[in-house]
Order: C-alpha cells, then sequence, then structure tokens
C-alpha cells in the first residue's frame, strides 16, 4: 500500500488531484487510515496508470470514468499504447537535445526546425483515440461527417482551412476584437453543422489543440501565417468564456 503522498511524489500528479478523482469515483482509494489518510495498493496504481494514458489522448476526465468501468476495456493494450506513446515522446526529445547539441556547437544558422515538430506524436495520439472514443461527441461526427460522400468531405474540408485561414487577415488584432469574435462564431457554428455539436468546452479543447504545438499549430500557422493558430486559440477561449 502507499499513501497519498507517496503516489503523488511517484506520479507527479498533486494530492489535490488525487482527492478530486476520488470524490468523482475516478480513482477511488483501496482503504483509509484510522486518521483518514488515503492508502493506494497496486491495482489502484495500474487504474491510475491508465488514467495518466486517457488524459494524455485528451480524454475528459468523464469519459475516462466510462471507459474503465467497461468490461470491454483491453487493459494489455491500453498499457501498450502508453508505452508507445511515451516512446515517441523520448525519441522527440531527444531530437530536442540533439537540435540543441547542434546549435551550441555550430551555431544558429544550422538550425534544423524539424527537430521541433511532433507530428508523430500527434498523428500517434489521433489513432489511439480512435479506438477508444466511442463517446457520444464522436458518434455525432461518425453520423454526420463520415456519412458525406467523398466529394462531400472534400468540400467541407476546403470550406473549413478558407475560415481557419480568414483568421491570418487578422493578426496583430486582439482576439476580442469584433471581427476576431466574428471568427470565432462562424467556427462555432460550422462546427456544429457539419461535425458535432460545439459547445463552449469543445471549443475550450480545440483552442488547447491550436496553441499546444506540433502538426496542429504548424499547419494552422501555414493557412493564415505565423502567429495564426495563438490567435484562434486565444479568440476561442475568448468566445467560450462568453
Amino acid at each position: 500500500m502507499k499513501s497519498i503522498s507517496e503516489i503523488a511524489e511517484l506520479t507527479g500528479i498533486s494530492q489535490r488531484t488525487l482527492r478530486y478523482y476520488d470524490e468523482i469515483g475516478l480513482l477511488t482509494p483501496t482503504a483509509t487510515t484510522g486518521a483518514g489518510y488515503r492508502l493506494y495498493d497496486g491495482e489502484a496504481l495500474e487504474r491510475l496508470q491508465l488514467i495518466l494514458l486517457f488524459r494524455e489522448l485528451g480524454f475528459p476526465l468523464r469519459d475516462i470514468r466510462r471507459l474503465l468501468d467497461s468490461p470491454d476495456l483491453d487493459r494489455n493494450r491500453a498499457m501498450e499504447q502508453q508505452i508507445e506513446l511515451l516512446t515517441l515522446k523520448k525519441q522527440h526529445l531527444e531530437n530536442l537535445i540533439d537540435l540543441a547539441r547542434g546549435v551550441l556547437n555550430t551555431g544558429i544558422r544550422h538550425l534544423n526546425l524539424k527537430g521541433f515538430s511532433a507530428g508523430q506524436i500527434d498523428e500517434y495520439t489521433a489513432r489511439a483515440r480512435a479506438l477508444y472514443d466511442k463517446t457520444e461527441t464522436y458518434q455525432e461526427y461518425h453520423q454526420r461527417f463520415l456519412a458525406l460522400n467523398q466529394a462531400e468531405r472534400d468540400q467541407v474540408d476546403r470550406d473549413m482551412e478558407a475560415l481557419l485561414a480568414s483568421f491570418g487577415a487578422h493578426l496583430g488584432e486582439s482576439p476580442e476584437s469584433p471581427e476576431v469574435q466574428a471568427l470565432a462564431e462562424r467556427l462555432q457554428a460550422f462546427l456544429d453543422e457539419h461535425f458535432y455539436e460545439c459547445t463552449p468546452a469543445i471549443l475550450r479543447s480545440l483552442a488547447d489543440m491550436c496553441d499546444g504545438g506540433g502538426s496542429v499549430t504548424e499547419n494552422l500557422d501555414a493557412l493564415g501565417g505565423p502567429g495564426t493558430a495563438r490567435l484562434i486559440a486565444e479568440a476561442l477561449r475568448c468566445y467560450a468564456a462568453d
């Protein structure tokens, strides 16, 4: 058995977060001491490991609880995926270390920006989520967008790219400006129409994806110019806060 403080030190998860997981029924302590301190056994640690995996894949906590409580969950496959994801992140960090050493030894003019790409991690995460993501939002996406024929999907993709690129015309402006907020409203309406009900929570998640680095950020900046991803992210957070 390990105490909550030992678990926090071992995993980097705060005691406050662990207590919250207990409150919502996501990770219940195996036992409590007479003084009320939480204790966790190996099975609880395994569950926490899976919680961390699904968090890395971007699942909301409510969906993580449902997945972990499902009898259909393949725990071995989930652990294998965490190993694969962590390996990719390790490789990414090693690339950055090699890049930093190269800058130190040869000078900034030899900087290779490919070392900063997190595209492999983004792609793997998307594939991993596809195995587990059976939420209502995913089902709605499946029924709407995936029900279209290829020509219709291509048109939706083009319209989406054009809408995202239009943020680039407002680089340097406040994300709270009426013009930028109007674009945020159009983006929410577009997602509502073609993909799924785009709630404020989903908008905030999309904002995190936009300026979270990796291929999403790179693609948005390629569409509208450097800084587009950050502007979209800040505009969505502002719009979702209303």
